[in-house]
Parts: structure tokens; C-alpha cells; sequence
């Protein structure tokens, strides 16, 4: 049976993250200290997987949540497809209450369906950010000759993105929780073209960091 295993995390935490200023993809920052110690842990614990490939979003966050396993020369490529979701006016401001508001309203109607919504005034919906990503996800199944990759994103455009591999409604997204370089893991069978959830958010890489 031709498979291939998909190793999908979200990047480690940046400064943003900690002081809840909205990314988007047009945010291109860096990891914090935290960030990197996290991707550090996630390399510690699956340096020993032979991936054949490594893909990334476009934004730094991600490459540097990787970096470690491309210094050891696995090959990688970066999606302009795989960013993360556009905020628009929203990107690089922390919510206040009426953000807040605004954006649970949003949450609220993409959840009943109306995912042709924009994230906020200048940004995407859901419907444009999957369009792109099966675009970018044709081309990486399409290598059948990769048989374990490792992809590196973002919150939510994972959430997207598991619903359209996974076969599911778009307004079905937040039923997937992530935290910062947390793990999916799926498996493609090649044969009934279908993709299976083998492990969800997984971050017990990173429990002595939560110790600590």
C-alpha cells in the first residue's frame, strides 16, 4: 500500500503570540526565546524520523521552527500557499474589547457556514485561504515519492487545511485546537485518495518546557 505520513505543526511561539498582537500573513516575525526552546524540543524528539522533505509557509516563524532539521540537509521548499490566514487591519494590533467582540462574531458566522466572511476589512476568508492551500497540497501529493514529509504553519490555516483534507466542512474549522508547535500527524493512502488523523495537538515534546 502507497502511503505517505504527513508531519504537520504549527510554529513556535513569537512575541506576538505572548502578547496577543494578531499576525496574520502579513506579520513576518520571529520566534522569541520560547519559540525556538520549543523548536528545539520538537527536534530533540523526532530528529530520528527520516523525512524526505520538509515544506514551509513563506513566513519566517515557520522556517525557524524547522531550521535545525535543514541544517542536517533535508531538502525544503516554501508555499506562498501554506501562510497563514490575512487579517487585514487587524494584523499587528492587540484586540481590545470591541476587537474582541468583532472577532468572536466573525468566529461565530464562519461556524454557521458563512465562511465567505473575511477575517477583517483587507483580509481573506476561509474560502480564499483553502483555495490556495489545495493548490500548494496538489503539488506535495503529488510526489509520491516523498514518503514522510514535515510541514511547518500556522493556527489557523491548520485548521483550514484539516478540514479540506480530512473531507470536511470549512465551517467545522475550530473544532481542531492548536498550540505552538504542536503536532498533527496524518497518513495519505494513494489508493482511496483519502487522508487519515492519526494524532491531534499533540505537544508532549514539549512537557519539560511546561515543567519548567
Amino acid at each position: 500500500m502507497l502511503t505517505k505520513t504527513i508531519y504537520l505543526i504549527r510554529h513556535g511561539e513569537t512575541e506576538f503570540n505572548r502578547r496577543g498582537v494578531v499576525q496574520g500573513s502579513g506579520i513576518d516575525s520571529d520566534l522569541n526565546e520560547l519559540g525556538f526552546l520549543q523548536a528545539k524540543a520538537f527536534f530533540d524528539a523526532y530528529q530520528h524520523i527520516e523525512f524526505d522533505k520538509i515544506y514551509t509557509s513563506k513566513l519566517r516563524r515557520t522556517v525557524q521552527s524547522v531550521q535545525e532539521f535543514i541544517n542536517l540537509g533535508i531538502p525544503y521548499e516554501q508555499y506562498e500557499g501554506l501562510n497563514e490566514i490575512s487579517w487585514g487591519e487587524k494584523e499587528g494590533k492587540v484586540p481590545n474589547y470591541l476587537e474582541d467582540e468583532n472577532y468572536l462574531e466573525i468566529i461565530a458566522n464562519w461556524s454557521k457556514g458563512k465562511t465567505d466572511i473575511p477575517a477583517a476589512p483587507g483580509g481573506e476568508t476561509p474560502e480564499q485561504v483553502v483555495a490556495r492551500q489545495k493548490v500548494a497540497f496538489e503539488e506535495i501529493i503529488a510526489r509520491s515519492d516523498e514518503k514522510t514529509i514535515l510541514v511547518a504553519m500556522h493556527g489557523r490555516a491548520i485548521r483550514i487545511l484539516l478540514t479540506h483534507l480530512l473531507d470536511l466542512p470549512l465551517s467545522e474549522m475550530d473544532n481542531f485546537s492548536h498550540s505552538n508547535l504542536c503536532l498533527y500527524r496524518l497518513s495519505y493512502d494513494y489508493n482511496t485518495q483519502k487522508f487519515s488523523l492519526e494524532v491531534a495537538n499533540d505537544t508532549t515534546h514539549l512537557a519539560e518546557l511546561l515543567v519548567k
